[in-house]
């Protein structure tokens, strides 16, 4: 804040009279309050109060950054808004405009009576290729492995059986799976796939091996594509305590039909993630055919 004091009369030469007091009082404090005066290390950054830019924007846009840079480190605790208020100068309407944003871009994360914090950020798989999970995390840097939960032998539900494209009579395998990334639980996988496939699933190393790359490397199955079908729900109690959130969270489940060559189905699965760690991608074209040439690509800043 910059306080001017202009007077149209010279003030009195008498150092001991009110108005003196007054105006060297009022200069003292124009100067300690000056837009000059540093802002707090971590809020330093491009800020213009006189660019025409609106303030709110130029603030997200200097916490995001900051966020990115590791200023801000995931589960670490934001500026409060009386802070960010002082360091920028403005009001804290224009500061919750810049905190919303942010949170609605799941950048942040807001606890009552705590204060405001920093996401984790989520991991990213693309849509435009066929992957098992720890195949596409594996490739992005991270470090992924399974805990297999159990296994057994069922006689499928109507909608099982008619994705696999057998009688519910016919006997099948489930196994149970949560998925880890980075030592942190990210999704309860539920797959289900003929028995004769799956009795020779469960002698393999599933907490080290997706079952795509062992289908395909060691049983020699050639998998063409896959059919996606995601939605939102929220944790019980059970599927809660397998992902580490409360209960109540929002989850993205996911129903993944997989077929081999020929058109043969092969592997049904529910794939319950974690709602505040896990997103997919996918690209679309307006032309019939554009989508190929968005294969394999992820957002800008994100590395495959």
């Amino acid at each position: 804040m910059l306080i001017q004091v202009i007077n149209s009369e010279p003030a009195p030469r008498n150092a001991n009279s009110p108005l003196t007091a007054v105006v060297s009082d009022v200069q003292a404090f124009a100067k300690s309050e000056s837009i000059a005066k540093p802002l707090p290390q971590a809020l330093q950054g491009t800020f213009n109060p006189s660019s025409p830019v609106p303030l709110y924007s130029q603030i997200r846009e200097l916490l995001r950054a900051r966020i990115a840079d590791g200023t801000f480190a995931a589960d670490g605790k934001m500026p409060s808004e009386n802070e960010m208020v002082k360091a920028f100068g403005v009001s804290r309407i224009t500061v919750r405009q810049a905190l919303n944003d942010l949170q609605k871009e799941g950048r942040i994360f807001k606890i009552h009576g705590k204060g405001t914090f920093v996401a984790k950020p989520k991991a990213v798989q693309s849509l435009m290729r066929l992957e098992g999970f720890g195949e596409a995390m594996s490739a992005s840097g991270h470090e992924t492995h399974s805990r297999v939960l159990g296994h057994r032998v069922i006689r499928p539900g109507s909608h099982v059986a008619a994705r696999l494209r057998v009688d519910e009579k016919t006997e099948v395998m489930e196994i149970q799976r949560i998925r880890y990334l980075d030592r942190n639980p990210i999704s309860l996988d539920i797959t289900y796939v003929p028995l004769e496939i799956g009795r020779r699933l469960i002698k393999e190393d599933l907490p080290r091996r997706d079952i795509f790359l062992i289908m395909e490397s060691d049983y020699g199955f050639s998998l063409d594509r896959a059919e996606l079908r995601i939605d939102a729900t929220l944790a019980d109690a059970k599927l809660a305590e397998a992902l580490a959130v409360a209960e109540g969270s929002p989850v993205l489940r996911i129903e993944r039909l997989t077929h081999a060559t020929g058109d043969r189905p092969i592997d049904f699965e529910y794939l319950y993630y974690r709602g505040d760690a896990f997103q997919y991608f996918m690209m679309v074209g307006r032309r019939n055919g554009a989508y190929g040439t968005a294969q394999n690509k992820l957002p800008r800043g994100v590395k495959k």
